[in-house]
């Protein structure tokens, strides 16, 4: 089988390598110049951390990025399963034992498993849940990764193109909100990311700090750099950061640790994740193309689990129905 996958972001490069994988004939195409303007993806957190999103969504995004995090270990080397810290203020201790309530698979731990774990938070939190199963990795270093080990099994990006030159291939489509114009109910959720320099704190894995307004969240990326991020704003058009957006990620950093005050800005992002309206992913068949989609801010952590399903779709002929549904403009018409 021929395949031309559109979009070369982290669902188009999984679905890519596990279609070659399994003996497909592959091609990438992204209209983008080149890798890192692919879409949201390089804009991500890159954490993955299947319970602690139970949080604010359902058991299947979970079943899902369980089975993403073996296919990360054996197919990217950069990836760190090191656990997910949660902490609060003691004001918010409300919000910490809700987070609790609602996900799996952590521990409660004291102010002095808070310090042996990250020994630079010591005595600034009193208790805290750690889900010690979680990982992380570097989005772009990750996204790199997967381009060369597509090159070196033969499979080609083309950028620069929005589709298929020549007829005769499947076409699988993951666009992500490029594709909107054919999922009608795909709609944007924009995500604003900094990048901050700081060689004088480290932090062993990704941090979160709980707060009723403004929850955040802090991945470190080595090196002395960390992406701070945890805006979800709705909104289909990737502008520039807003002014109260950068105040509220700097304050929640500094309310983590003091010593992001002198933190270097080093980058300011933001990327328009595609969801649809219950933030669930997607496969979906519209007038002979399979478009894999709705991924939400669970890119890097859904990605390999929904390459699998598209595959076996394509090659097998399966169906998969906790991800597959028709286009509901079809479903009208019919």
């Amino acid at each position: 089988m021929r395949v031309s996958v559109i979009g070369a972001g982290i669902a188009g490069l999984t679905c890519a390598l596990e279609l070659s994988t399994r003996g497909a004939s592959v091609e990438v195409l992204e209209r983008a110049p080149q890798l890192c303007g692919a879409g949201c993806s390089w804009f991500a957190g890159g954490m993955l951390a299947p319970w602690c999103e139970r949080e604010n969504s359902g058991p299947l995004i979970a079943e899902l990025g369980a089975e993403s995090l073996p296919w990360w270990r054996e197919h990217f080397a950069g990836t760190v399963v090191n656990g997910t810290l949660v902490v609060a203020h003691a004001r918010d201790t409300g919000e910490l034992r809700q987070f609790g309530r609602r996900t799996a698979r952590f521990e409660s731990v004291s102010t002095e498993t808070i310090a042996a774990l990250e020994p630079d938070l010591a005595g600034r939190f009193n208790q805290g849940l750690y889900f010690a199963e979680e990982g992380h990795l570097d989005p772009r270093a990750a996204l790199a990764a997967l381009a060369a080990r597509l090159a070196e099994r033969g499979v080609a990006i083309t950028f620069g193109v929005d589709g298929p030159q020549r007829g005769g291939q499947v076409v699988l489509d993951c666009s992500g909100l490029d594709a909107s114009a054919r999922l009608r109910d795909l709609r944007g959720v924009k995500g604003e990311m900094l990048l901050l320099r700081l060689p004088e704190l480290r932090l062993n894995r990704p941090v979160r700090l709980l707060h009723p307004r403004f929850p955040l969240y802090v991945v470190p990326r080595g090196q002395g750099i960390f992406m701070v991020g945890a805006t979800m704003i709705e909104s289909d058009q990737a502008t520039r950061i807003t002014a109260r957006s950068m105040l509220e990620l700097l304050s929640a950093a500094y309310s983590l640790h003091p010593a992001f005050g002198e933190a270097q800005i080093i980058e300011i992002g933001t990327g328009v994740r595609a969801a649809f309206p219950d933030n669930l992913p997607r496969l979906r068949h519209v007038g002979g193309t399979l478009l894999v989609n709705g991924l939400y801010r669970h890119g890097f952590l859904l990605a390999p689990a929904l390459a699998r399903r598209a595959a076996a779709v394509l090659l097998e002929g399966r169906h998969f129905p906790e991800v597959m549904d028709e286009d509901p403009g079809e479903r009208r018409l019919a």
